[in-house]
């Protein structure tokens, strides 16, 4: 069943020839411990150019290329789409406006601004991280990865669907129970940290959960609930503020 479900995750939330059918879809949906599992996959590949003793722009440039690569712009999308809803700042604009923003396939300023943002702030972060050495580079981006994933899977647990569709089929099968194994499933990542590496690794864990409830929060209150571009964007900005959080921890501890 578990490798049914990340056989789904992997099809679901990257590029890899994984070969997912209907089968490992529902599997994948009603397990979200799945998302964090896939962490692992994406988050061990997109640290490999770190592990290479390169200039530190070539190792950053090589390591978003790879992360790129691997999951597409589907979660770009997602971030985008949540801008540009975001956007719509007006207190008398109704939940139903936003969502109709947040559909519209043409992106708005908003979407714009954050992604060239986001982008940017994670690049800057992969400088940060090149610059900390190969180990504790690979081993914060690993750390990054999974904890955007485990943030995605918390949506899932902890979220309510704002209307029919991805977010929906994704959050119909969890309740918060299932928040346990998804856990569990994060937390050896620490055990990969460097010597007096394990603030940083556990900051850099953390910055994908605490983005989930902050954008939960939002998606609640402006969306009436999650949907697949909420669960995008929570995956980009979790990563980048992951990033950031492990680099700054290991500088300063």
């Amino acid at each position: 069943m578990v490798l049914r479900a990340l056989q789904g995750a992997l099809a679901f939330l990257t590029r890899l020839p994984a070969g997912g059918d209907e089968r490992a879809w529902d599997a994948f949906r009603r397990t979200p411990m799945a998302f964090v599992l896939a962490g692992y996959v994406v988050g061990g590949f997109a640290a490999l150019p770190l592990a290479i003793p390169l200039p530190l722009s070539t190792t950053a440039a090589l390591y978003l290329a790879t992360l790129y690569l691997l999951t597409g712009v589907t979660h770009v999308d997602g971030l985008a789409d949540v801008a540009d809803a975001a956007a719509v700042h007006d207190d008398s604009v109704d939940r139903d406006r936003r969502r109709a923003v947040l559909k519209d396939s043409q992106t708005g300023v908003g979407g714009t601004l954050a992604v060239a943002l986001t982008l940017v702030v994670l690049a800057l972060g992969a400088l940060g991280m090149a610059g900390s050495g190969p180990r504790v580079a690979a081993t914060i981006a690993l750390a990054a990865e999974v904890g955007a994933k485990t943030g995605m899977a918390a949506l899932v647990c902890l979220g309510d669907a704002a209307h029919e569709g991805l977010g929906s089929a994704l959050t119909e099968e969890a309740d918060p129970t299932a928040l346990v194994p998804v856990l569990v499933a994060a937390v050896p990542v620490v055990a990969l940290a460097p010597p007096l590496g394990t603030p940083a690794i556990v900051a850099a864990l953390l910055g994908g959960p605490v983005v989930a409830l902050l954008v939960l929060r939002w998606s609640r209150s402006a969306l009436g609930g999650v949907s697949g571009d909420v669960f995008g964007a929570t995956n980009e900005l979790g990563r980048a503020v992951g990033v950031h959080a492990g680099v700054v921890a290991w500088a300063l501890l």
